[in-house]
């Protein structure tokens, strides 16, 4: 027997309309009588009920919709309805008695849609997150665009990749999914492309690649953020072109591929650090789906288990097992780090040790008993933008002379302030640009003769109006042009002599001389 729309005839007006509705877009309709039940249709794909919503048969109708798995259900009102009436009736939709018929089967027809996909691609989940995901899904599906898919790793991207296939025009064709991630950078292109006999070392024969054998169908690229540049300049081509040529191949190939992707990186930061090319991602990122972390759909972790139980209970030929309260509600309240993917190998491991018995928090592993609930702060590796081939050698030598530098005057500095400090009696007006390091910022400076807040007195001020063997800054002064004045200024005050001065500055006799060659200064 064929899948069939069930409508209740307790409204036989509402019920008659919406018959047709759904028989015009290709359903069989079964019409149920009040005195029937959900278990004499043999396939139901969809409960429409029209009755009182808050009478025990509308509660009977649905506690038997849910024996079917998650059959979809529609209600039929004539007034507003609770969130409570909607919650327990297991509700999917509610219109009202007056709404348009074909509207109704059209939203009945994406609820169908969105339980085939379940089917098909395993994707669990009731919450709000997971609809919107599903929903983005019957959208996309039947058209050609690219789809990006972002999530962290374990959330299940390879199953909506899937479901987009299995929902589109293509779905007899070929599925074929690479994770580019697992392939040698060697091997990826020929991988990709395929390659000609003779092509490199150890090609035999002649070979197809991923696109090649997903001609009509659907290529699903996993880990894309991890492609070398050189194939993303090829992929590209391929999107734009639809032809590409072997490894070792003369003549272009034409193909008609869908192409899916998926990545657990950020590819826009990828592209702004210059690791993935910008055209490549605005072209594979025309229209996307993004997963939430399980931390983020804590609600679906009943569902999950009680599917993943089944599964393994199925799959190892052992009776269920099943999860106590309160170690359900410490499997809610955990992270998940990994996602879906740690969860199902999690109840995989408490069937198999399980073998039938109740689960409670001791049966659970420690990590998840006394585990973080919340994501413990890592360090994260930040990727570095590669080198800059044009970058001039002689501005990079010429960085590190400035830092240098600064260097060799901040010692000078020092060592020049730990000598005054030592030597309060010191003869000379020397001073040095902010001679005090040490000192807070907006601290004042210590009163102390030879400084700038306090020059002696009786130094006669040079035609410039500063005064003689002072250091003084001005604007656009560089601190080569400050050491400069200062060594001269050392000088001035021992007429001249070399050790004096180098013993006055702090700083060695040859560091000295080398000084002095250096800014060229006259003796």
């Amino acid at each position: 027997m064929a899948e069939q729309v069930v409508v209740t005839t307790d409204d036989i007006e509402a019920a008659v309309p919406l018959r047709d509705a759904f028989q015009e877009q290709g359903y069989a309709v079964e019409l149920l009588t009040p005195t029937e039940r959900l278990a004499d249709v043999a396939q139901p794909l969809l409960l429409v009920l029209t009755g009182n919503l808050d009478q025990k048969r509308a509660r009977r109708l649905a506690r038997e919709a849910a024996q079917h798995g998650w059959l979809p259900v529609i209600g039929l009102a004539d007034g507003a309805v609770s969130l409570e009436t909607r919650r327990r009736l297991g509700l999917a939709e509610v219109f009202q008695k007056s709404a348009d018929a074909d509207e109704v089967a059209l939203i009945g027809h994406r609820l169908m849609e969105r339980q085939r996909l379940r089917e098909i691609t395993g994707i669990v989940g009731r919450t709000e997150a997971m609809e919107e995901v599903i929903e983005r899904i019957t959208q996309i599906a039947p058209v050609s665009s690219t789809v990006l898919i972002t999530g962290e790793s374990g959330t299940g991207k390879e199953l909506v990749a899937r479901g987009i296939h299995a929902l589109s025009p293509r779905h007899g064709k070929p599925f074929v999914a690479a994770n580019v991630a697992a392939l040698p950078e060697t091997l990826l292109e020929s991988e990709l492309f395929g390659h000609e006999r003779g092509a490199f070392t150890g090609a035999e024969s002649q070979r197809r690649g991923f696109f090649e054998l997903a001609h009509g169908g659907t290529l699903f690229l996993d880990e894309i953020g991890e492609m070398p540049m050189p194939t993303q300049t090829k992929l590209l081509r391929v999107l734009e072109q639809r032809e590409f040529m072997r490894v070792g191949g003369e003549e272009p190939l034409r193909v008609d591929v869908r192409v899916l992707t998926a990545t657990n990186r950020d590819l826009r930061e990828r592209v702004e650090v210059g690791e993935f090319r910008r055209d490549l991602f605005f072209r594979l990122d025309v229209l996307r789906i993004e997963l939430p972390p399980l931390r983020q759909r804590r609600e679906d972790i009943p569902l999950l288990m009680d599917v993943f139980v089944e599964q393994a209970a199925r799959e190892h030929d052992l009776p269920p097992v099943v999860v106590s309260p309160e170690a359900m509600k410490i499997l809610v309240e955990y992270h998940w780090p990994g996602n879906i993917r740690e969860l199902k190998n999690l109840v995989e491991s408490l069937v198999v040790l399980g073998n039938g018995r109740v689960i409670g928090p001791d049966d659970l592993p420690a990590p998840v008993r006394s585990g973080p609930r919340e994501r413990p702060a890592l360090p994260v590796h930040v990727p570095q933008p590669a080198p800059d081939a044009q970058t001039s050698p002689a501005l990079e030598f010429m960085f590190r002379m400035m830092l240098q530098l600064r260097l060799d005057v901040d010692d000078l500095r020092r060592e020049f302030e730990s000598y005054r400090r030592e030597h309060p009696d010191f003869p000379g007006p020397l001073s040095l640009p902010y001679p005090y390091p040490y000192l807070e910022p907006g601290e004042a400076e210590p009163a102390r003769p030879g400084t700038l807040s306090q020059p002696f007195d009786d130094e006669p001020e040079d035609e410039e109006g500063g005064e003689e063997g002072v250091v003084v800054f001005r604007p656009g002064m560089t601190m080569r042009d400050m050491e400069r004045e200062a060594i001269m200024a050392a000088l001035a005050e021992v007429n001249g002599n070399r050790r004096a001065a180098a013993e006055a500055l702090g700083i060695g006799e040859r560091t000295l001389y080398r000084k002095i060659k250096e800014y060229d200064i006259p003796l």
